[in-house]
């Protein structure tokens, strides 16, 4: 999937995240993290990000993380929102995500 603009998607309310993604115009991911729970799940929290953009088929992108406690499943959910809101997918293909 390209990138073809900044795409948004999560809010800064406790246990949510906010995801915005864009192109990263280096190759590869650019994971910018901040989370008020780094230290104990950050790796946990990059680790869904990677395998989620993977799963996507995204290349050459730079994600902005601002975690506040969210799930594995909320991570996925706005990470994949905001990729197709980049990609500019307005339909969504959620079924065939699973």
């Amino acid at each position: 999937m390209r990138i073809l603009h900044a795409g948004t998607a999560g809010t800064l309310e406790s246990s949510d995240v906010l995801i915005t993604v864009e192109r990263n115009p280096e190759k590869g991911f650019v994971i910018e993290l901040e989370s008020i729970s780094e230290a104990r799940f950050g790796n946990r929290i990059r680790e869904v990000i990677t395998e989620t953009l993977k799963k996507l088929q995204v290349e050459d992108v730079k994600v902005r993380v601002q975690d506040r406690s969210a799930l594995d499943c909320t991570i996925r959910a706005r990470l994949t929102a905001a990729v197709f809101r980049a990609a500019g997918i307005e339909k969504y293909p959620w079924e065939e995500l699973e």
